[in-house]
């Protein structure tokens, strides 16, 4: 298996590197997974300590920054991961045969956040065409227990495609493209008992599937899946020391039926033809009267507002009848009846004015309940100080108030 590895690795990506400009030329193959590290040990050679007792000690904290040379965002096919500023950076992809045949230069800056120090480097990228073989059939499988920088270490997705090797039995087998379960719209996994995201891997080889990955295509296997049940596969086993797959989320695609794209459609590079320099539109332009269209859109508003205040104002001022007019109108008897209530509350309002006002109810006599003693009530002028006066004053017998009977000692009541 570790043979196998070695000649997989060998496949899926070239590294050349250039002292001459400090530059590192890759050459992948178009539609095979392409794998390049970013050794933070490479890079800390360019923030050089303050002494060199303190070489071997400092271990201070880098990030990468990664974009397509000219642009601000690498492209579409590649993708770049790095968990934290502790560890080394990793650019993944699979180059689209669209591609092949064209110098790709990437543009890597590391960042040193302890002294904000920056270094930047160029990687090349040289895609090449597919060696002949096709891939026509693709399988994805779905790794449980695995993040994407895990899988792309190269002794695990060896380890990997020895196992999907023993399963398939293909003649030439290759690691199509690796997607993290966060891109295909995953949920970050809770950090307890070392959860991991989830890792779909693609490998294409030239030979048709076996009955082993046919087997989840059985109607019991899709009914346990619909039921959320693990399907019994019989090649998991092979797997299930170092991968957890979820059988339920394998994928096979057969390229060989898929319709074939019209081979004579040809495709631009994305650039407009050039048509010579820019000619701006003449500066002899008619000139044209806006004072027409002025007046109009000015003019018609103001004239229905002008009609319909002198319309108000006719209705307010023009068509009020007047005190002697309604006077006119109204029979003589209900003009003396009205004339006398006027009166009668004038007169009343005259007299309230110079009565005493009686005494609150609060205030009247009344008898004391407990002990039957008869209290007078609380009389003051008008200068007595009357802010230590309690709200509600003992009350005593009124005139008016009935009595309530009194309890003897000898047990009779008295009225």
């Amino acid at each position: 298996m570790g043979s196998a590895a070695a000649r997989i690795s060998l496949l899926c990506v070239i590294s050349i590197f250039s002292r001459a400009h400090s530059d590192r030329n890759i050459y992948p193959f178009s539609g095979v997974l392409f794998v390049h590290v970013l050794e933070r040990e490479y890079f800390k050679g360019e923030f050089p300590p303050p002494s060199m007792k303190l070489a071997d000690a400092r271990n201070d904290p880098i990030t990468f920054k990664t974009n397509l040379k000219g642009y601000p965002d690498r492209p579409g096919w590649l993708r770049y991961i790095q968990r934290t500023p502790y560890s080394d950076g990793v650019l993944y992809g699979s180059p689209t045969i669209e591609n092949a045949g064209k110098a790709t230069i990437i543009e890597i800056t590391a960042y040193n956040r302890r002294t904000y120090e920056t270094a930047r480097h160029t990687l090349v990228v040289n895609i090449m065409a597919s060696d002949g073989h096709l891939l026509p059939y693709q399988a994805e499988f779905f790794v449980k227990n695995m993040n994407v920088e895990e899988m792309l270490a190269s002794e695990v997705i060896g380890d990997f495609l020895g196992a999907v090797k023993n399963v398939w039995q293909p003649e030439h087998l290759n690691a199509v493209n690796i997607t993290s379960a966060l891109d295909r719209g995953g949920r970050v996994p809770l950090p307890i008992n070392n959860m991991k995201e989830g890792v779909y891997v693609m490998v294409g080889t030239d030979v048709p599937f076996s009955s082993c990955l046919r087997e989840v295509e059985t109607p019991q296997n899709q009914l346990k899946c619909s039921q959320e049940m693990e399907p019994s596969i019989s090649c998991d086993k092979k797997f299930r020391a170092q991968f957890d797959i979820d059988w339920c989320k394998l994928s096979l695609v057969d390229k060989s039926k898929m319709p074939s794209i019209n081979s004579g459609v040809i495709r631009g590079d994305g650039v407009l033809p050039d048509d010579g320099e820019y000619k701006p539109p003449s500066t002899n332009l008619k000139s044209k009267d806006y004072y027409t269209d002025f007046v109009i859109t000015l003019a018609i508003p103001i004239a229905v507002a002008l009609v319909l205040f002198i319309i108000l104002g006719y209705v307010m001022f023009c068509r009020r009848e007047g005190v002697q007019k309604r006077d006119m109108q109204t029979p003589d008897i209900q003009l003396v009846h009205h004339n006398s209530i006027q009166k009668s509350t004038k007169e009343l309002r005259n007299m309230s004015k110079n009565r005493e006002a009686a005494w609150p109810l609060s205030t009247l006599p009344v008898f004391n309940p407990v002990t039957g003693e008869i209290v007078p009530p609380l009389h003051h002028s008008d200068n007595c100080d009357t802010s230590n006066m309690p709200l509600m004053q003992t009350q005593q017998n009124h005139p008016l108030q009935t009595q309530l009977p009194q309890q003897q000692d000898a047990g009779k009541w008295q009225s």
